[in-house]
């Protein structure tokens, strides 16, 4: 018996080690301070990666630690990070290169990898209350129907001017699948999920949108509303003399799709920054 137990676990060691893989990594990965731009310093460029028309090299430059780690982890909200304010304010020019054939979420997991490597990037995330709205299916809804299988959009290489319809919302061109005029925007879902419209609701509210519609499959349909305009001269109210007549964003919701947005709280996963360093290991 006694031999056994100390074998046993030695076999199991050996097992691990031989299932090991290693984690998602660039090929090769170049991180430098960036060039302060004076009055420009908050403008930046990303290019590449995978979805892009350069796959194989990814580029970020004049990059914000914050705008780099909330890529790694796909957060589209402040409210959903939670990290020191200076993250803001150091900036970075990155410069990595991809295995062929890399999706999105190897790119993720290179990416966390690479921060964590050399930024010594140590994260955790846990559930906050907060101010949400709750996307659900109203009385009568939904008005859309699931996805049918169709040929890819083809993207338009030279998309120019905005066009507009009839009542002034932008025409949206092959593959695009939002746009806003003054007054006016548009929002396309193609074969999308019911997770992905909260996603695109929440940059437009401004808060979180947690899905509770409860519609597992993917779906088209066309949203169209009218942008409020406010007026300094008026305390930031809503300019009745210069406001476009449709439907608000919240109303559109319900009179074109049969769903509904409302104002609770409720439990938001956050990513919290436990440890990440200013200064990268070398290149």
């Amino acid at each position: 018996m006694k031999r056994s137990l100390v074998l046993i676990p030695i076999a199991l060691a050996g097992l691990a080690a031989q299932g090991q893989t290693p984690k998602p990594a660039f090929e090769v990965a170049s991180i430098k301070p960036a060039i302060p731009l004076g009055p420009l310093g908050m403008r930046f460029d990303i290019s590449g990666g995978p979805g892009t028309r350069d796959p194989g090299l990814y580029r970020c430059q004049n990059c914000s630690l914050y705008l780099i780690v909330t890529a790694a982890y796909d957060i589209k909200l402040p409210a959903k990070f939670s990290g020191p304010d200076w993250l803001q304010n150091v900036r970075f020019d990155i410069s990595a290169k991809l295995p062929d054939g890399a999706t999105k979420e190897a790119f993720h997991l290179m990416l966390q990898n690479l921060l964590a490597e050399r930024f010594k990037l140590a994260v955790h995330r846990e559930k906050k209350e907060m101010p949400v709205y709750e996307l659900t299916v109203a009385k009568n809804g939904p008005k859309f129907k699931e996805s049918v299988p169709k040929d890819a959009p083809q993207d338009d290489a030279s998309p120019g001017k905005l066009k507009t319809d009839g009542e002034g919302y932008p025409v949206l061109a092959p593959g695009m699948t939002m746009a806003m005029l003054p007054g006016h925007a548009r929002l396309r879902s193609e074969n999308q999920t019911m997770e992905w419209f909260a996603d695109m609701l929440s940059h437009q509210v401004g808060g979180p949108i947690i899905d509770a519609t409860g519609l597992k499959g993917k779906y088209d349909f066309v949203l169209s509303w009218v942008l409020e305009e406010r007026s300094a001269a008026r305390g930031g109210m809503p300019d009745a003399a210069s406001e476009p007549t449709g439907p608000t964003l919240l109303s559109a919701i319900q009179s074109q799709l049969g769903l509904k947005l409302d104002a609770k709280k409720g439990l938001v996963e956050v990513l919290v920054v436990d440890h990440i360093e200013k200064v990268p290991t070398e290149n």
